[in-house]
């Protein structure tokens, strides 16, 4: 009978664990397979590049500015009640951004569904890291959030892959279609699976609007800066508006969260120093994941004279040696601790930046490939731990607000990084390129070397702020929280789910 119930229980974890994975790999896919479909709608709807580039930014700006409302709404209603509903609303944007645009005939159609897509998919976000933390034994955790954290960094570099060959082989209105069928099963299995877990005791406090605009405001004018600042131009109105009031909004949000008795984000948390460490190097892993991974297909097709598709092959060592090693941390982490693992991924990562620095156009397949597999594999051991260390430091009435905090420490770097490295590129290359006389060329005429030294310069920088990774590891420590460090049982917190 004990092994029977035994049985059932690891059936649950399983089925979980596939359920917070989907989520995760389905929400960080759409913040990137779509881009490379753009030029396919902008066809379609005869627009300019830079209007049908909302389909993208829309996207960013509402899953970013709504992921912390969201995590603090899990933490007073329940975590299954938000996820299921999340993933609800996500299956059902999808289906429209795919159906109902060209039924209608209408741009505008699309925007709106993507809306809808990012607020499922920011309520999906917020919740699945305290998924793991709140309903996994502690000596599943680490296997849980390996497979998490992968799966979700998977889901943004498999994006543009996934989207070129459903874009070219079948259609644009594929890219949202493929997660119709993935959303319902996760709806199904999260049924099942996730436990009713615990809703707020006695009164709560009045849910905190201010805050939530707040949030909502600074992010996405901060969302919205970054990602439009290049076409747009850094000084143009409406970027400089943008980011006064991310300025003003996020500066204010500071102070108001806390005065407040029930903050949206309680940056309180900050104050222990080890907190805040792991944050940093989490934000700024991804930060440079988002950069980098952006960056270097026009490497690949510009310097070394790749085609598209042979580039798409190669960015694969990253995403696989991921993949593999994330796994692998999660199997590692009792055993070996989250520190020592965050060091060790730390230290890969900025090995395999170093070997970017070396880059050129003699460089081999077999050689870009290793330096990617070496960033890939530690990443993957780096994040899942990582990500481990924040949800074991929160208390359990924060669970829900730390776990959304992660995923916007995921989706806002990675923007912010693109954003940062591709006018860092620019920058360079025509600060080159002007001393060495070339700036009067059209871009197709821009001698190779002075591309090759724009590169150069990134990857410089790259490696420099991978150093401080490597530091902010070195400088973390294992803690848990008094709250986490009975373990659940899966038993008792199912009954009635």
């Amino acid at each position: 009978m004990h092994q029977t119930d035994g049985n059932a229980s690891q059936q649950r974890y399983t089925l979980l664990m596939v359920s917070i994975a989907l989520a995760m790999f389905m929400t960080s896919l759409d913040g990137t397979i779509v881009n490379i479909a753009l030029p396919t709608i902008s066809t379609i709807f005869d627009l300019p590049s830079t209007t049908v580039s909302w389909v993208a930014t829309t996207y960013l700006l509402v899953l970013t500015g709504s992921i912390l409302v969201f995590g603090k709404v899990a933490d007073r209603i329940g975590f299954k009640t938000v996820f299921l509903a999340g993933f609800g609303v996500f299956t059902a944007g999808s289906f429209f951004c795919g159906f109902f645009p060209e039924a209608f005939d209408s741009f505008g159609v699309l925007i709106g569904a993507r809306v809808l897509q990012a607020i499922g998919g920011a309520m999906i976000a917020a919740i699945a890291p305290a998924l793991v933390a709140a309903f996994l034994p502690m000596k599943m955790k680490g296997k849980a959030m390996g497979v998490v954290t992968t799966f979700a960094a998977f889901g943004t570099a498999a994006g543009p892959i996934l989207g070129g060959i459903l874009t070219q082989y079948l259609s644009w209105n594929w890219i949202f279609f493929i997660n119709v069928p993935v959303g319902i099963a996760a709806i199904l299995l999260g049924s099942y699976a996730i436990p009713a877990g615990r809703t707020a005791t006695g009164t709560p406090s009045p849910f905190d609007r201010l805050g939530a605009v707040l949030i909502f405001v600074g992010l996405g004018s901060l969302i919205y800066a970054v990602s439009e600042g290049s076409a747009l131009g850094w000084t143009d109105p409406t970027i400089l508006a943008a980011l006064a009031a991310a300025g003003a909004a996020l500066g204010y949000l500071v102070l108001h969260e806390q005065k407040t008795a029930d903050p949206l984000l309680d940056f309180r948390l900050f104050g222990n120093r080890n907190f805040l460490y792991v944050n940093l190097m989490l934000a700024l892993s991804y930060f440079l994941f988002g950069g980098v991974n952006y960056l270097l297909p026009f490497f690949l097709e510009l310097v070394k004279g790749f085609d598209p598709s042979t580039s798409g092959l190669v960015l694969t060592a990253l995403s696989f040696a991921m993949m593999a090693s994330g796994f692998l941390s999660g199997m590692l982490i009792n055993s070996i601790g989250n520190r020592r693992l965050c060091i060790a991924g730390a230290l890969a990562v900025s090995a395999g930046y170093l070997m970017f620095h070396f880059f050129s156009a003699e460089s081999t397949i077999y050689y870009i490939s290793g330096a990617l597999a070496a960033v890939g594999f530690g990443l993957g051991l780096m994040l899942s731990p990582g990500t481990n260390m924040v949800m074991n430091m929160a208390p359990r009435d924060r669970q829900g607000m730390i776990s959304s905090l992660i995923s916007v420490e995921r989706t806002g770097p990675i923007t912010l990084g693109i954003s940062f490295i591709s006018m860092l590129f620019v920058q360079a290359m025509l600060t080159v390129a002007s001393h060495r006389h070339v700036t009067a060329s059209s871009p197709a005429e821009i001698r190779i070397e002075v591309l090759s030294t724009g590169f150069d310069f990134v990857f410089v920088a790259v490696f420099a702020v991978s150093l401080a990774v490597v530091v902010l590891a070195i400088l973390s420590r294992d803690e848990v929280h008094a709250d986490n460090l009975e373990e659940e049982t899966f038993g008792a917190a199912a009954v009635g789910a």
